[in-house]
């Protein structure tokens, strides 16, 4: 039994790293799920933590998120699960000996949860046709809408995202938006729409100007994803380049 689940692990793990190489984006993600009495407490260490990755010139990077429910997100790009492998915080570890592990302890006392799993940018599906780059300059604020689905409806809620964008296309729409799927770590499956802009009014603006240029009709081609998903959870938030690092 025991041969025959490794069989099946390794089955799925290899299903996986085939449809990455298609979409040929990754992203290690790691949440933080943060108390929200411990808001300031916590944005004041993880600044504390980035300070000290600069000085130590960490060879590591990530774009930094945080939703309105509190939770806040650190996106690193990978290009296959080896880099998972690596530690690129040793040397800074040693060089600081007990303060990095207090730097941590610190942390923790902030957090309700906390973990890490892989996201996949579907380019294929996304609508984005200046570039899909994930950091865009001035369009900080972000919409995201997770829509699930169960492993039967998989193909039939992929063919209603192509028949949505086929529709934005249709129409010259200028309302952007980039679709990352489920990774390994994730017990669901879903589509995840990321949709930028200025703040708050500027992307509710869009979305009304967007509904007038695809018009009523626009229903029967969005239920053809509504019709095969089991439910939709939407969030706000923002970027956050002050959480953000790269070395130089």
């Amino acid at each position: 039994m025991k041969a025959i689940k490794t069989t099946l692990t390794l089955a799925c793990l290899l299903c996986f790293t085939c449809n990455v190489s298609l979409a040929q984006k990754m992203f290690s993600v790691h949440q933080d799920n943060v108390k929200p009495s411990m808001l300031i407490e916590y944005e004041k260490i993880a600044k504390e933590f980035i300070a000290a990755t600069v000085e130590h010139n960490v060879q590591d990077e990530w774009l930094s998120a945080v939703s309105n429910d509190f939770k806040y997100f650190y996106i690193t790009p990978i290009e296959n699960f080896a880099q998972l492998d690596k530690n690129p915080y040793v040397e800074m570890a040693t060089t600081m000996g007990g303060k990095f592990k207090e730097l941590f302890n610190r942390l923790d006392k902030c957090l309700t949860a906390h973990g890490s799993y892989i996201v996949v940018l579907d380019e294929a599906l996304s609508y984005m046709p200046e570039g899909s780059r994930e950091a865009q300059e001035g369009q900080n604020y972000r919409k995201w809408i997770y829509m699930y689905y169960t492993p039967e409806n998989g193909d039939k809620v992929k063919e209603g995202m192509k028949a949505v964008k086929e529709l934005f296309i249709s129409k010259g729409s200028t309302n952007y938006y980039r679709i990352y799927k489920n990774g390994y770590g994730a017990m669901e499956n879903y589509y995840m729409v990321a949709i930028s802009a200025k703040d708050e009014i500027d992307e509710a603006t869009k979305a009304k100007a967007n509904e007038e240029l695809l018009g009523p009709d626009r229903w029967e081609t969005f239920s053809k994803v509504i019709n095969h998903i089991s439910r939709i959870e939407e969030y706000h938030g923002e970027m956050r380049p002050d959480l953000s690092y790269a070395p130089k």
